[in-house]
């Protein structure tokens, strides 16, 4: 009898375990969401979004917010809910998705404090990321890299050289430079140049586009983030922008495909981007999660998700000092894991660029992405023309294999190690 109840009492407390957590990750989903602004995404076959859109504005009184014709054809907008039932019925729209929150996927140990650097800006030297994961004679010469965040310092002496274009989807912000420091911090990893000041990046020839979508909070929304996305796709070709960084995240899923299924406007903005030739590499987060639970991790139909790398020395075999997060060369206690995740790259104690002109170290899968959006590029750069399923396959294929210069005490991370050293 006392077994019975012993058991009953257990089986109580998993469904008490259970019901707390599927209500405290649906209640995170739904903390996401912005009450009554919605992405309409038109079906393929409108020849005019941006004709089609004012039209459908005027007819269900609507102010729309941005307009999309290029990664996906539609809208966003306020939509009160006594307009939706009719706005979904409207034989121009293949689904409408519901707007959401989502922030900049870095600084796991808080936003940190830069350091000011007026000039004379310190001596060159190379990040212990960019040792870890291998310097190459390959540049990445002329390959256009987007950095979608907060924006890039656009003075910043270690980045003008190599900044080629920026935009802000971000209102009231005429341009891409960057009022947080995230973006700018991504954009030195992944291609600071070498020229004797602060540090060099994984890229240091490659051209740079401040593609700003979050606030100077680092916060923004599926629908700025959508705009981003949609500039970088209509000049991809212009500009050769052939890479985009996106170290950023919010709850989700994948339906595996393209967002079609699960009404993912987000998710099928980037399959279209990603199917012109753009690479996406993107953030796995820094929640101690499966990654399948963030967005855009969770698209492995489209995009390179990246894992953080607890490195302290820049070099493999984890002689190193331990880090806050780990011990050396093992992955960051903090990051996301799964089997959407692709590689793993540094990620904590990272030193870059930061706004202002200075230079900060942070860590977080924010950091990790952009050394593997740094390789793309010279992937791309001894293999021109390759798409993402083949960078992401040979970026794979000469990764770091697990026990060969790092472990995972956790058993969360089979992933390989980037590695740009014979690229």
């Amino acid at each position: 009898m006392m077994k019975t109840i012993l058991f009953s009492l257990s089986l109580f407390s998993v469904a008490i375990f259970v019901s707390l957590f599927i209500s405290r990750n649906s209640y995170a989903l739904e903390e996401n969401v912005i009450p009554d602004s919605y992405i309409v995404v038109f079906k393929d076959s409108i020849a005019s979004p941006a004709e089609v859109a004012n039209q459908m504005a005027k007819e269900h009184g609507l102010t729309l917010a941005y307009t999309y014709g290029h990664a996906l054809k539609g809208f966003s907008a306020t939509v009160p809910a006594a307009r939706l039932n009719a706005l979904r019925k409207d034989p121009r729209v293949l689904f409408i998705s519901q707007d959401r929150v989502v922030n900049i996927s870095g600084q796991a140990n808080g936003k940190g404090k830069p350091t000011p650097t007026p000039p004379p800006h310190p001596p060159q030297k190379t990040p212990t990321g960019i040792s870890r994961i291998g310097l190459t004679t390959n540049t990445g010469v002329g390959i256009g890299v987007a950095v979608i965040d907060t924006g890039i310092d656009l003075d910043h002496p270690d980045l003008i050289g190599n900044i080629a274009g920026n935009v802000s989807c971000v209102p009231r912000k005429s341009t891409g430079d960057d009022d947080n420091g995230h973006g700018s911090h991504v954009a030195g990893t992944i291609a600071a140049t070498n020229n004797n000041i602060g540090v060099i990046g994984v890229a240091p020839q490659a051209k740079l586009y401040a593609v700003k979508v979050l606030d100077a909070r680092g916060s923004g929304t599926w629908s700025s983030v959508i705009c981003g996305i949609d500039w970088v796709t209509r000049n991809a070709t212009a500009y050769n922008i052939k890479v985009a960084n996106m170290s950023l995240g919010g709850g989700g899923s994948s339906d595996n495909n393209c967002g079609n299924t699960n009404s993912d406007a987000l998710h099928k903005a980037i399959c279209a981007s990603a199917d012109a030739g753009v690479t996406y590499v993107v953030a796995a987060g820094n929640e101690q999660d499966n990654a399948a639970n963030h967005v855009p991790a969770a698209y492995n139909d489209a995009v390179i998700t990246v894992s953080a790398l607890a490195d302290s020395n820049g070099l493999p075999g984890g002689g190193g000092p331990a880090t806050s997060y780990g011990p050396d060369d093992t992955f960051a206690t903090f990051s996301n894991f799964g089997s959407v995740v692709d590689l793993g790259a540094p990620g904590v104690s990272i030193y870059s660029t930061w706004k202002n002109g200075s230079y900060n170290t942070i860590s977080g899968t924010s950091m990790a992405s952009p050394h593997v959006a740094g390789a793309a590029a010279l992937y791309l750069a001894s293999h021109p023309g390759s798409m993402w399923p083949a960078i992401r396959d040979g970026l794979v294929s000469v990764g770091e294999p697990l026990g060969l210069g790092h472990t995972d005490p956790s058993g969360f991370h089979p992933e390989r190690v980037v590695f740009a050293g014979s690229l």
